[in-house]
């Protein structure tokens, strides 16, 4: 078990006064079998008029808040206390055939209604031409479930190559196949994708994954960043949760905040402005630092 202090800056600054600000956020991490968020904090800076919350479609805490205040630089903190652990689904449940993990098949599983949601294409993962032969290399007739996922999640990690700023938001999952780069967004909705071809659940998850500095050096406050891997759904046995872009099922180092079809459900900062400003600047700082001696 490890627990950790996150905090998540957004900063933007504007070249001409903004009248009204009005934004949301996906940023408390979520109580999970787990993990437990012990405590959350939201800031706003210019403070707005309104500021509130609601669960979303997917269980997700979604903020809202709309600043009237005239302003050049806004500024949303959220600063989080969550302890996490690491379960998962047993191994019998993951040695099912992985045909007999499609929620379509599998209606007497109390949870294959809500599971079935993640099986179609959304808005950033469509099923492109060639995901399906792709997946099928791992997903061989009467394999695993979990043996198959893991091996996808392996091949994604060595076939794609991680490069900031090689992709945008909008890239779609037929792009990502003929670049081979991205981004951990672009790395799940890869993976995403293969298993929604052949029926499958799959879920987008973002959240932070704790990175630990080389032997010797010390911590960089503010150099942590947000993170999204995949949830691929397992018959009476919940999800599989799986990084492709570090290839490694997930564990203590993984702080899940939410989860949905694709990055658009999830988003950890949006919003909109009025102003005549032609130009603005967004920075964003991440830091998850451990508060237990084994972090």
């Amino acid at each position: 078990m490890r627990r950790y202090r996150i905090q998540h800056s957004t900063t933007y600054t504007y070249e001409a006064d903004v009248t009204a600000s009005y934004g949301q956020f996906h940023l408390r991490p979520r109580d999970l079998g787990w993990q437990r968020c012990l405590s959350h904090e939201i800031t706003v800076d210019p403070a707005p008029g309104d500021l509130f919350v609601h669960d979303d479609l997917y269980g997700n805490a979604k903020s809202y808040f709309h600043v009237t205040e005239p302003h050049r630089r806004l500024v949303v903190t959220a600063v989080s206390h969550v302890e996490v652990d690491r379960g998962g689904p047993d191994e019998e449940s993951l040695a099912v055939p992985w045909e007999q993990a499609r929620p379509a098949v599998r209606p007497e599983q109390p949870d294959a209604w809500s599971a079935t949601d993640f099986t179609f294409a959304s808005p950033y993962v469509e099923v492109p031409p060639g995901i399906e032969e792709y997946t099928r290399v791992s997903f061989t007739p009467g394999r695993p479930l979990g043996e198959a996922a893991v091996e996808l999640m392996h091949r994604v990690h060595d076939d794609f190559t991680y490069k900031f700023g090689s992709t945008s938001v909008g890239t779609t999952v037929a792009t990502l196949l003929e670049l081979r780069t991205g981004v951990c967004q672009d790395f799940s909705h890869v993976m995403l994708s293969g298993l929604r071809s052949l029926g499958l659940a799959g879920r987008y998850v973002s959240g932070y994954l704790a990175t630990r500095p080389p032997p010797g050096r010390p911590r960089l406050v503010g150099a942590d960043a947000s993170h999204a891997w995949v949830g691929c759904w397992v018959p009476g046995g919940g999800w599989l949760y799986l990084d492709p872009t570090n290839a490694k099922v997930i564990d203590e180092s993984h702080a899940t905040v939410a989860y949905g079809r694709d990055y658009g459900d999830v988003l950890p900062v949006k919003g909109v402005i009025f102003t005549e400003s032609q130009h603005s600047t967004m920075k964003v700082s991440v830091d998850m630092a451990p508060l237990d001696p084994a972090g």
